[in-house]
């Protein structure tokens, strides 16, 4: 009978909670709806409101019986978020508007979200200030705000945001100079603004593509005039420089002996090290063969065990290690590097792929370029280049490794392979058909990618686009890797044509363009649409031309005869979308490049595509 209070108390305390959590979670329902009712967007519409739970609506995700995720990326929304809105969510851990319409200012109740680690705004129209706020969340971790319309400074506050590892400004109307930033930041870009001043030293370590498109000076740009190299702008004057008119005799004498002394003590090391490096060059055969036979002895290595990785004297400052863009990733070198337990991935035009696997669970893939045909300088420089490129759907690089025997790109690893592997590969084993909606949001990914690539200048290109070089991650999102590289290996490393991917106006695999680009890409929607390797026949693997092939059957038969079977066996209702996307393939593959239209054209209207079939976009930030 004593028992019988304990267990009415419990009973009381569940329902006590469980009432609690669903009063939340209308909170959470109540802030969405409100939401819905300020923004438009097909998905939105799609919500069922008459579910009294919001969790299995589009974009949202729920823990605990919470909102703890808004994800709805590239999803045509536009309109601004509300007071209200958002800013009630107050359990929300992740929020991603990416590549939207979306408008006006971020609502000052944003500084609600407590909670919040990932903020990815970038690609909208948002404008005024950004709010000091953002900075004050206290566990924030990455904060994406390029291309909007953001206006006036930079927050001073920036250093509150103690757990900030990347900041992305970049593509706004910012003005002022960029505030002293004493946390460490793992990546950074402020570009194409309105910027001024000197660049903190605390950021002078970063690429000079990340300030370009502003009037800022200093170390990693030209340095500020009036301003020695080695001197801040804010720095004092050395010490005893106001005074240096009025030296004794006695000090002079004193400075002529210590220079005199330092300079005995000078030639004493440079002699002391001349003997040692003489000693090194005797030694040098046996300690390669030493490092030989430590390399991996797994079947598969990221760099083959018989290859010796010491970095030869070369012009200037030379690495003898890992050069990174992006340490978020982990951290690692070049040594655990070469000992990691590696498999071959498979091996292309540019050099072969490896995925390297870490003893501490992190995973990485490794690509060892062939036929580079630029100077070291050059090569570091396209590296720095490509480093400072940062988008949602290019694979990553993390680093970079130069040699005169090596040279090794370091990426992310996309678990799920190639898209060619998916489409082309054994269709048995309990392969799971790509959909429609899959398909769709591959190419509408791969074309905002590449679409960024061509928007940096109007020099950048690809110029290596083909099914092979889309990756996917588990969300089956498409990441284009290889991005960049052509300019720098042989142009006999790619045979003629590419696979079938080459517009017909190149014979010169090195000297590509955006139009260029624009026919690969173009031939890639058709390889997604029809199922069909666009290469020619080789060995035992049927290829086919595929913008004359699909020419062909168009102009005799239905366009739907050319589709392929796994993508309209459940298709009952898309043949008009598949039909609109087989006309933006065929555009893109016009005989000559003017006729073509631009990447930016290309991706609208496969977002207009997309829309119109509802079909919802693969979600990773």
């Amino acid at each position: 009978m004593k028992c019988k209070p304990k267990l009415g108390l419990s009973v009381f305390i569940f329902f006590f909670y469980l009432a609690a959590v669903t009063s939340d979670l209308d909170s959470d329902r109540r802030a969405l709806v409100a939401i819905r009712k300020s923004v438009r967007g097909r998905p939105l519409l799609l919500w069922n409101m008459s579910a009294s739970s919001p969790c299995s609506w589009h974009g949202v995700y729920c823990a605990a019986g919470r909102v703890t995720e808004l994800r709805l990326p590239g999803n045509g929304l536009f309109g601004s978020l509300p007071i209200g809105g958002i800013g009630n969510l107050t359990q929300l851990q992740t929020l991603s508007l990416r590549f939207n319409s979306l408008s006006g200012p971020i609502p000052s109740d944003f500084s609600n979200l407590v909670l919040l680690r990932y903020l990815y705004l970038q690609g909208n129209a948002f404008s005024g200030e950004i709010p000091s706020f953002l900075f004050t969340l206290p566990n924030i971790i990455r904060i994406n705000l390029g291309e909007n319309r953001f206006s006036g400074r930079i927050p001073d506050n920036v250093n509150s945001a103690t757990r900030l590892a990347t900041l992305y400004l970049q593509r706004n109307q910012l003005t002022g100079p960029i505030p002293e930033i004493t946390i460490t930041l793992q990546q950074f870009n402020v570009s194409s603004n309105q910027l001024n001043g000197s660049i903190p030293n605390s950021l002078s370590g970063f690429p000079a593509a990340v300030f370009e498109g502003n009037t800022l000076c200093g170390k990693p740009l030209n340095p500020c005039e009036g301003i020695a190299p080695s001197e801040s702008p804010n720095s004092p004057p050395p010490p005893g420089k106001k005074d240096s008119d009025k030296l004794s005799a006695g000090a002079i004498a004193g400075i002529v002996i210590g220079c005199v002394v330092g300079l005995l003590l000078l030639l004493l090391l440079l002699f002391c090290l001349c003997c040692r490096k003489k000693k090194k060059e005797e030694t040098v055969p046996s300690t390669n063969a030493q490092r030989t036979v430590a390399a991996p002895t797994t079947s598969t290595a990221a760099i083959p065990k018989e290859t010796v990785v010491d970095v030869p004297p070369a012009s200037g400052a030379v690495s003898k290690d890992l050069i990174f863009f992006v340490k978020s990733f982990g951290t690692f070198d070049l040594d655990g590097l070469l000992k990691a337990s590696a498999e071959v991935l498979g091996k292309g035009t540019v050099g072969s792929s490896y995925k390297a696997s870490f003893d501490h669970g992190l995973v990485v893939a490794v690509k060892r370029l062939r036929d580079v045909v630029v100077p070291e300088k050059d090569f570091r420089e396209r590296l720095q280049v490509l480093g400072s490129m940062s988008h949602a759907n290019l694979v990553t690089l993390i680093a970079y490794y130069f040699s005169r025997d090596e040279k090794l790109l370091v990426f992310e690893y996309m678990s799920r392979g190639s898209l060619s592997a998916l489409l082309h590969g054994n269709k048995g084993n309990g392969r799971t058909p790509l959909n429609w909606e899959t398909r769709a949001g591959i190419a509408l990914g791969a074309a905002r990618a590449i679409s960024y690539l061509h928007s940096r200048d109007s020099t950048t290109s690809h110029g290596n686009i083909k099914s092979s070089n889309i990756l996917l991650s588990n969300s089956y999102e498409a990441k284009v890797s290889d991005y960049g590289l052509a300019p720098i290996i042989s142009s006999t490393s790619a045979p003629n044509r590419i696979d079938g991917y080459r517009a017909p106006e190149v014979t010169d695999a090195r000297k590509i363009s955006q139009k260029a680009d624009v026919y690969s890409f173009g031939v890639l929607i058709l390889e997604l649409l029809t199922g069909k390797s666009p290469t020619h026949q080789q060995l035992n693997e049927e290829g086919v031309d595929l913008p004359r092939w699909v020419q062909s059957v168009t102009e005799q038969q239905s366009p739907s005869d050319v589709f392929d079977p796994e993508l309209t066996r459940y298709e009952t209702e898309g043949n008009e979308n598949l039909t609109r996307l087989l006309k933006i393939g065929m555009s893109c593959t016009a005989q000559y490049p003017d006729s073509r239209p631009s990447m930016a054209e290309v991706t609208r209207l496969i977002e207009e595509v997309s829309r119109s079939s509802g079909s919802p976009n693969p979600v990773s930030d």
